[in-house]
C-alpha cells in the first residue's frame, strides 16, 4: 500500500485518472499542469510536492518534487496536510476547500471554475488508490 504523496501513489493515481472516463469527457478540453502543496501542520513536518500534468481528459505525467522551483505549472493547489486528509476522505471538496479557504489555488480561478466537476473527479480518483496515511 503506497503511502500518501509517494511517487508509488502518484504512479497509482495517475492510473486511476487515466482509466476513468468520466473525468476523461468532463476534462476532454482541460490544457493545465498542477503543483499540489502539502504544507506541514501537526501530522507531517516537512512540506511535500507532487506535480501533475493533465491534458484533454488524461494526466500525461505525476512525480514528487524535491524543489518547487524545479518545476513551472500553470497552477499550485497548496494547503495543509490536514486539510489534504479531509479533501482525500471526502469530508471537503476541491471548490469549497478554495471557498473556506482551506486551499489556495494560484492561477487562473475562472478557468478552473469552468471545469468544477472534472475537479471533483480527481478527488473522486483517489478513493481508487490504497493509500497508507
Amino acid at each position: 500500500m503506497p503511502k500518501l504523496f509517494s511517487q508509488e501513489w502518484v504512479d497509482e493515481y495517475i492510473k486511476a485518472i487515466n482509466s476513468n472516463e468520466e473525468y476523461e469527457k468532463s476534462a476532454k478540453d482541460w490544457e493545465g499542469d498542477f503543483l499540489f502543496v502539502i504544507e506541514p501542520d501537526e501530522e507531517l513536518e516537512e512540506p511535500k510536492y507532487v506535480y501533475i500534468d493533465l491534458y484533454h481528459g488524461k494526466a500525461r505525467k505525476g512525480f514528487v518534487v524535491s524543489d518547487p522551483s524545479e518545476v513551472n505549472p500553470e497552477f499550485e493547489f497548496r494547503g495543509k496536510f490536514s486539510s489534504w486528509k479531509k479533501l482525500l476522505d471526502g469530508e471537503i471538496d476541491p471548490i469549497k476547500g478554495l471557498i473556506t479557504r482551506k486551499f489556495v489555488l494560484k492561477g487562473n480561478m475562472a478557468k478552473v471554475m469552468k471545469y468544477t466537476k472534472a475537479a471533483k473527479l480527481l478527488v473522486e480518483c483517489t478513493k481508487q488508490v490504497e493509500t497508507e496515511m
